[in-house]
């Protein structure tokens, strides 16, 4: 197993029990509890948790903690890939229509598998998207009209935010958008630290016919600063495990459909 495969795991038992121990996990991996310990310092650098006796325990992430596009690109890099593999079966046989994607990574791991999706269906889109990262994949791919929304770029996300951006959104109506999140709780909805990217999610959840949130399960709990979305907005939710109980019941109650990759 690979360092960053085995440390996507640690966190995953952190989002689970919020404190890991280092014999534990140098016996669930078979590997040295040096190994671990430099697994835990790397979680550690990254905010993921904080090292204690014997172990770690999960951070207690501030509400406008960002990370860095880079760093949330390899992260739960397999997740993703297979989130956007299974959300992209909303795109059907001869699909004739308009999609939004949202900025984020796992929506550019949609729209990554997007032109491959829409050749297996003989499909074609209309693309639009305020993500210039994926601008260049999208520009020359067969069966893809694409749009890029105008604004001021944010270095994190490198998404356009904005008035500008907002108002733009806010024109359109498209068929399907795909939208990421930062946290998805049962009692806050979706949300994320920034205001400006928040309002632009807002915008895209407002015009869109069918919602579709994608995120991985380390999303799940996470309440951050602004919510721009409740769980009664969205059609489907995309993720790669099963919420938690409570998490699990808002979504029945709210009747969003729930796909597992």
């Amino acid at each position: 197993m690979y360092a960053m495969e085995r440390q996507e795991q640690i966190e995953r038992l952190l989002s689970r029990e919020e404190r890991v121990a280092v014999i534990e996990l140098a016996r669930r991996f078979d590997v040295t509890t040096e190994t671990i310990r430099r697994d835990l310092a790397a979680l550690e650098r990254s905010g993921v948790l904080h090292r204690v006796h014997g172990g770690a325990v999960s951070a207690a992430r501030p509400s406008t903690r960002e990370s860095g596009l880079p760093e949330r690109t390899q992260r739960h890099s397999r997740e993703k890939h297979d989130i956007a593999a299974r959300a992209l079966e909303a795109i059907g046989s001869g699909f004739r229509g308009s999609i939004f994607l949202d900025a984020g990574t796992t929506t550019g791991a949609v729209a990554e598998q997007l032109p491959g999706r829409l050749a297996a269906v003989d499909g074609r889109a209309e693309v639009v998207t305020n993500a210039l990262s994926f601008a260049s994949a999208l520009a020359d791919a067969d069966r893809v009209s694409l749009t890029v929304i105008g604004g001021r770029v944010r270095s994190v996300t490198a998404a356009a935010v904005g008035a500008r951006a907002v108002a733009a959104v806010l024109a359109l109506r498209p068929d399907i958008a795909f939208v990421g999140a930062n946290g998805v709780s049962a009692g806050l909805g979706l949300s994320t630290p920034d205001p400006d990217e928040a309002a632009v999610k807002e915008a895209i959840v407002h015009g869109a016919q069918r919602v579709i949130a994608v995120a991985d399960a380390s999303k799940f709990g996470n309440e951050l600063l602004v919510r721009f979305a409740a769980l009664t907005e969205l059609d489907v939710l995309v993720t790669d495990a099963a919420p938690a109980p409570d998490l699990g019941s808002a979504l029945l109650d709210a009747g969003t459909e729930l796909w597992l990759a």
